[in-house]
């Protein structure tokens, strides 16, 4: 069974850059259009990036409060998704997953994710 594993999460100060990365145990994780989702305190979770099944740029989508400062890539060969996250804020603050794009809530098993914390 595939198990992700986020990391590269951290305390940054506002305006400053992180990078997480998200390790597949699998290969299955090609086979899958992807997404970083992110669950704030108090919040529902939600997803911010969302990338198709080849590498190619073109094919991701944002959520409008992190268009323009996040990227989304993959790695197919490493089986490893990642976020550039820029000009961070406090907003960003929350623990960041990555899992397969659902509309009906069939997601693979959570890992533990990788919390970001924006503050000065």
């Amino acid at each position: 069974q595939v198990q992700f594993v986020e990391s590269g999460g951290g305390l940054v100060r506002p305006g400053g850059s992180l990078r997480l990365s998200c390790a597949s145990s699998t290969s299955s994780i090609r086979l899958y259009p992807m997404a970083w989702y992110r669950q704030a305190p108090g919040k529902q979770r939600e997803s911010v990036a969302t990338i198709g099944i080849g590498t190619t740029g073109s094919n991701t989508n944002y959520a409008d409060s992190v268009k323009g400062r996040f990227i989304i890539s993959r790695d197919n060969v490493k089986n490893t998704l990642y976020l550039q996250m820029n000009s961070l804020e406090p907003e960003d603050t929350a623990a960041y997953y990555c899992n397969r794009v659902s509309s009906s809530g069939n997601y693979l098993p959570w890992g533990q994710g990788t919390q970001v914390t924006v503050s000065s």
